[in-house]
């Protein structure tokens, strides 16, 4: 039987399988492993897969697969993740990191201690507000309180791509009925080609605001960092929020920084290794030798 090495991470709850690729080969095509994986009654349990692999312009290439198996080009609260899989296994012990992603390279700034990395600073770059590289089909750009219909309801939606896309919607009560039953249907709305992730907003104060996402191919999860991020920004197009701000997600806090002197969105936060260990990859997986 094929085995797959793995370590468990998560990041304010956000958690993924993590495989070190610079010393192990996938058993089978990563888009097949990680609903597999990410099972929590018959598999290792997490928000998805995360692949952590060699880069010829960087210390490290994250790769981000969904729990149902579809690839997403950012993840923040795995990427911190991955910085501190990187430091502390020593494939890279430099308190400033670059880090390949389907969003780019980016620049990743550790706090640590001693042989450990406790708090991770990203700089998640420029937030993407053209409506067609969201994308989206809303016909202007930046996409700010636009109308969108879901479920027979209406809503005043933000637009905001930090890799990957986002829909922020600011709520009185991010509650089970917005989340879990219109989070999915607005994740698939026309308005959205390759579908979205979903953020309901409850906002505390202009420096502070709790946040719900549902994310596209996983459900609902306990933090999502680009989400953050996002957050962040349409706050600000808004009007509604400051450019420094506290999100207290349903796994832990955030913080977050829209810098106006350079543009580029700064998110810190925790990253933990919860475990690592072997896992048995059922029969009747495809395997293969190596991630080509």
């Amino acid at each position: 039987m094929s085995q797959l090495r793995f370590t468990k991470m998560h990041g304010a709850g956000n958690d993924y399988v993590y495989v070190n690729l610079f010393e192990e080969h996938l058993p089978a095509p990563p888009e097949k492993l990680a609903p597999l994986v990410s099972d929590r009654h018959f598999g290792i349990g997490g928000d998805g897969l995360i692949l952590i692999t060699p880069s010829e312009v960087a210390d490290a290439r994250m790769r981000m697969f969904n729990a149902d198996g579809s690839e997403a080009e950012m993840c923040g609260n795995g990427l911190r993740c991955v910085a501190k899989y990187v430091y502390d296994h020593g494939i890279a012990k430099k308190d400033q990191l670059a880090l390949e992603t389907g969003a780019g390279v980016l620049s990743v700034q550790l706090e640590t201690d001693g042989d450990l990395a406790k708090r991770v600073t990203v700089n998640m770059g420029e937030p993407i507000l053209d409506a067609a590289k969201i994308p989206t089909t809303f016909g202007e750009s930046p996409v700010v309180n636009q109308r969108l219909e879901a479920g027979g309801r209406e809503f005043e939606v933000t637009c905001v791509s930090m890799g990957n896309p986002h829909c922020v919607i600011f709520v009185d009560k991010a509650d089970d009925e917005l989340v879990l039953k219109l989070g999915p249907q607005i994740e698939k709305a026309a308005k959205f080609p390759a579908r979205v992730n979903v953020e309901f907003i409850e906002i505390i104060s202009p420096t502070e605001v709790r946040q719900r996402t549902w994310e596209r191919g996983s459900g609902e999860t306990l933090a999502c960092g680009t989400g953050a991020s996002a957050v962040c920004v349409a706050g600000v197009l808004t009007g509604k929020l400051e450019r420094r701000i506290l999100n207290h997600l349903l796994g832990g806090d955030l913080e977050l920084h829209w810098n106006e002197a350079d543009n580029h969105v700064y998110m810190t936060g925790p990253a933990e290794e919860v475990f690592s260990g072997i896992w048995p990859v059922p029969h009747g997986v495809p395997l293969y030798s190596q991630l080509a």
